[in-house]
C-alpha cells in the first residue's frame, strides 16, 4: 500500500515516476479484511487494502469492491450475464424471455403496460409486483413477477424458483440477489426487442416493503438503471444493521439482522455469522445506497412503523448520501420520511418530490432533487456512526 500511495502522491505533483495507473488507480479487489470489527459505519472512501480513494475513477473500482463484498458476505454471489438469453416480443405488451445457461433453461414473461400519453420510446419503471407509487401518464411500467423467480414465503423458501432451476438450489443468492438478476435480464431483453417501444437509458426501478428491499439491490447492480425509487423497504434495504441494533437495544421494537434471517430467505447463508454481531461486517446499508451513485436515488421511508427501522434508516440514508455528496452530485439522491399513513400507501405530500426525480432522471428536466426530509424527531448522531470524513473526489 504504502508504495502505491507514495506513487498517488508523485502523480498528483507532477513527477516523472513512472508509475502503473491502473493498478494505482484500481488494487486488486479485496473481500476479505484481515480484520474488521467497527461499530462504526465502514467508510466507503477507503479500499480494504487501505488505500484512500481520492479520485472519482477510483470510485468506479472502490464501488465494485463493496459489490463483491456485500454478494460475499450478505446477499450472495450475482451471476454474470448466462450464455443466451432469446425474447420474443407477443401480445403486443409481452418480453416472452428465455435464458439457457449450462444446459439449463428458464422463461419468465414481464408484461408492459404502455402510457396513455407521451412519446415512444417510453421511459419505465420496472416494478416488482407492480410497485405501489403513483406512475406519471407518460411513463410505461413493467410488472416483474419477482416471487416466480425467487419465493420469499418463509426459511422454506431457500433455493425456491426458476433462478435456482436454472442455477441449482445451493446456489449462494439470496432471494433479493436473485431478483436483481432477472431485472437486469429484462433490461437485457429490452435492448434486444426495439418493438417494444421502451427508452432503456431511462429505466427505473421500483417497489414497497420487502420488494422495496429487492428494488434498492437491484438499482445497486446494475447501472443501467437510471433511476432507484425503494418505499418502505425499512430494515434489509434503506436501515444500516448496526443503527437497527442500537435501536433494539435503546428499546425500540425494530427488526434487526438477527431476526430477519430467521423470518426469510431475502439474505445469503453467508450473513449469518455476521447478524449476532453486526459491528464484524465489512459493509452495511449506507454502502448499499452508494453503489447506486452518481446514478438517481430517491428512498421514500414512513415514519409510522418502528419494526422498519425508522431511526435507523434516517442515519443510515444520511450516510449513503455522502458517496453522492462526495462524487459531486448530492441532489442525485434523496430522502423523505413522512408517517400517518398504512404501509406502501403514497402520501400527497411526497407527490411533488417523486415527481421532481422522475422528471429530472427519465425526462431530463432541471427541476429540484436536494431533498432530505422526515416528520420524525430523529437527531442524527454523526459522531456516534461515522469516523471518517467526506472527501471532494476529483
Amino acid at each position: 500500500m504504502a508504495t502505491r500511495y507514495s506513487a498517488l502522491l508523485a502523480l498528483f505533483c507532477g513527477s516523472a515516476m513512472a508509475v502503473s495507473l491502473p493498478n494505482l488507480l484500481c488494487p486488486p479487489v479485496n473481500t476479505s479484511p484481515a480484520h474488521y470489527n467497527d461499530s462504526f459505519l465502514p467508510n466507503p472512501f477507503v479500499f480494504n487494502d487501505g488505500l484512500p480513494v481520492l479520485l472519482k475513477t477510483q470510485w468506479t473500482c472502490r464501488a465494485n469492491e463493496i459489490s463483491q463484498t456485500i454478494q460475499k458476505d450478505e446477499l450472495g454471489i450475482l451471476p454474470p450475464k448466462p450464455q443466451s438469453l432469446a425474447v420474443q416480443f407477443v401480445n403486443g405488451n409481452t418480453l416472452n424471455i428465455t435464458v439457457t445457461n449450462n444446459g439449463k433453461s428458464i422463461n419468465f414473461a414481464p408484461s408492459i403496460t404502455y402510457p396513455a400519453n407521451g412519446t415512444a420510446p417510453f421511459p419505465a419503471f420496472i416494478a416488482y409486483d407492480g410497485g405501489s407509487i403513483p406512475y406519471p401518464d407518460n411513463v410505461a411500467v413493467i410488472y416483474f413477477d419477482n416471487d416466480e423467480i425467487a419465493q420469499q414465503n418463509d426459511q422454506s423458501s431457500r433455493g425456491v424458483g426458476k433462478f435456482f432451476d436454472l442455477f441449482g438450489t445451493d446456489a449462494s443468492a439470496g432471494a433479493m440477489t436473485a431478483w436483481a438478476w432477472a431485472v437486469s435480464r429484462i433490461i437485457d431483453a429490452l435492448e434486444k426487442t426495439p418493438q417494444a417501444k421502451i427508452n432503456v437509458n431511462k429505466l427505473g426501478v421500483t417497489g414497497c416493503s420487502r420488494n422495496g428491499k429487492g428494488a434498492l439491490v437491484a438499482g445497486a447492480f446494475d447501472s443501467r438503471i437510471a433511476l432507484t425509487i425503494p418505499q418502505e423497504s425499512g430494515s434489509g434495504g434503506a436501515a444500516c444493521w448496526r443503527i437497527s441494533d442500537w435501536q433494539l437495544a435503546t428499546g425500540t421494537n425494530v427488526q434487526t439482522a438477527h431476526e430477519i434471517v430467521q423470518e426469510n430467505v431475502w439474505f445469503s447463508t453467508a450473513f449469518d455469522p455476521f447478524v449476532n454481531d453486526t459491528s464484524t461486517l465489512p459493509v452495511d446499508h449506507h454502502l448499499l445506497a452508494g453503489l447506486v451513485a452518481p446514478r438517481g436515488l430517491f428512498v421514500i421511508e414512513n415514519t409510522a412503523y418502528d419494526w422498519l427501522g425508522t431511526q435507523s434508516t434516517n442515519g443510515c440514508m444520511r450516510t449513503g448520501r455522502k458517496v453522492f455528496e462526495a462524487l459531486g452530485v448530492a441532489d442525485n439522491m434523496g430522502f423523505s420520511q413522512i408517517g400517518n399513513h398504512l404501509h406502501c400507501d403514497f402520501p400527497a405530500s411526497q407527490q411533488g418530490n417523486l415527481t421532481n426525480f422522475i422528471d429530472k432522471f427519465l425526462f431530463n428536466k432541471n427541476t429540484d432533487t436536494n431533498i432530505v426530509v422526515s416528520d420524525g424527531n430523529y437527531t442524527f448522531n454523526e459522531k456516534q456512526w461515522i469516523n471518517w470524513p467526506t472527501p471532494n473526489l476529483i
